[in-house]
């Protein structure tokens, strides 16, 4: 299917999803298949850590961008693998809607093409921008399917990045990015799907992971 399509689906499910029952069977049927940790009403009633939503990476890009991290990122505050952040802050009642969009959505389309751009300075930080029209407007579908849930900082579409470091002396920080700018060159970057996480506040625990289609 090509991409543009299978976002239109996803906005026609979610139409019929708000507005008559014929989807709303179909979308029962996506949340029982993405009750891959316990059924939605345990988790929606026991937990109450924010859900966080990423872009998850091929497993060599992971490798990569993992790597850059534990080097240089401070030991004692590296609790999570380097990630694509597409949502900060879900409410963890919505944790039903949450699974059976991110399933949906992932099973009607193709992996996003995404570029390493270039890199970013972030004061305290350096980070790798990701260039992807497509996945924007994945994150695009979300934002529209989780409209009324979103805090202000998830509101504004996000400038997509891959943190390698933060947390350090600014000092610091502009070191690496001009030792990691003096040889970059932009390529290719490989998205494998989505994923959701709950933030406890460290390292962050894993809800569920949606490949793309194909």
């Amino acid at each position: 299917m090509p991409f543009s399509l299978c976002i239109t689906q996803f906005v026609i499910l979610n139409l019929f999803q708000d507005n008559a029952q014929p989807s709303h069977v179909i979308l029962k049927q996506v949340q029982d298949d993405a009750a891959n940790i316990c059924p939605f009403t345990c988790e929606a009633s026991v937990v109450t850590a924010p859900i966080i939503i990423t872009a998850e990476m091929g497993k060599a890009d992971q490798a990569w961008a993992n790597g850059l991290r534990r080097a240089h990122y401070p030991a004692d505050r590296n609790m999570v693998d380097a990630h694509i952040t597409l949502f900060h802050h879900l409410p963890p009642g919505h944790i039903a809607e949450v699974k059976a969009r991110l399933a949906a959505l992932a099973a009607e389309c193709t992996a996003p093409k995404a570029r390493l751009s270039d890199l970013m300075q972030m004061g305290g930080g350096v980070a790798y921008r990701v260039e992807s029209p497509e996945l924007l407007s994945i994150r695009d579908a979300l934002a529209e399917a989780f409209r009324g849930l979103l805090i202000p900082q998830d509101q504004a579409r996000p400038r997509l990045h891959i943190t390698v470091q933060n947390k350090v002396e600014p000092t610091i920080a502009k070191a690496l990015y001009e030792t990691l700018s003096s040889n970059f060159q932009p390529r290719s970057l490989s998205i494998y799907g989505l994923a959701a996480y709950y933030y406890r506040g460290g390292p962050w625990e894993q809800i569920g992971r949606w490949a793309f289609r194909g």
